[in-house]
């Protein structure tokens, strides 16, 4: 039963982004989950605390802490994560991934 349940809201989450507004809704929520947890990787591989990496790169540990949750509103920019990425002894790279081929 449960994999009924299951199974079924998998079909309705597919049936939904097939509405490109809510696709794009959904990818940018992904994106800002997939910078949340790059940026804490970094920071930590970096051995660095929220406080210490918003002091090198010039900004409050609150911000950090926004930005690690995934929730703040707003989208980072680019030079605040090349700032991290910096500051983490990293760069910053941007890509675009597609999963299939396009015709002409």
């Amino acid at each position: 039963e449960h994999r009924k349940q299951f199974q079924s809201g998998i079909h309705f989450f597919k049936n939904l982004l097939k509405d490109p507004e809510i696709k794009l809704h959904y990818e940018e929520e992904h994106a800002k989950t997939s910078i949340a947890a790059a940026v804490r990787a970094a920071r930590i591989r970096a051995k660095l605390t929220q406080a210490g990496l918003a002091r090198k790169i010039g900004t409050t540990q609150s911000v950090i802490a926004r930005l690690e949750s995934g929730t703040d509103k707003r989208t980072p920019s680019l030079s605040l994560l090349a700032r991290i990425a910096a500051a983490c002894h990293g760069v910053l790279e941007l890509a675009f991934r597609f999963k299939k081929a396009t015709q002409h």
